[in-house]
This record gives structure tokens, sequence and C-alpha cells, in this order.
């Protein structure tokens, strides 16, 4: 078992290394974050929209 003084002393000295980031660089990954929810939405929409037409126009074909 380690001493808690060392250990104490370890985990400041591995916190010392913590960069946070810049107000500016949270605000521009978070508008990223943002476009990409946005997009990622409008592409499943249209992907589910080929989907339903195609099946709708399938079973369309298949029932007469």
């Amino acid at each position: 078992m380690a001493n808690p003084v060392q250990f104490i002393n370890q985990v400041r000295a591995e916190a010392a290394k913590i960069t946070w980031p810049t107000r500016k660089e949270v605000i521009t990954t978070t508008i990223m974050v943002f476009i990409m929810a946005a997009l990622c939405s409008v592409f499943f929409f249209l992907v589910d929209l080929a989907i339903r037409f195609g099946m709708t126009e399938g079973l369309r074909l298949i029932s007469g």
C-alpha cells in the first residue's frame, strides 16, 4: 500500500499537467457538434424517406 502523502503529491503533479480548452475552442467545437448533428439528422431523414418510398412502391408492385 502506498503512502497517502506520496499519493496526494502524485495526484497534484498529474493535475498540474491538465490543459483546459480556451473559450474560443469550446465555442468552436460546440458549434461543430451542432452542425454535425444537423447534417446527420438530415441525412438519416433522407435515407428513411428513400427506404419508405422504396418499400411502399415495392409492396404496391407486389400486391398488384
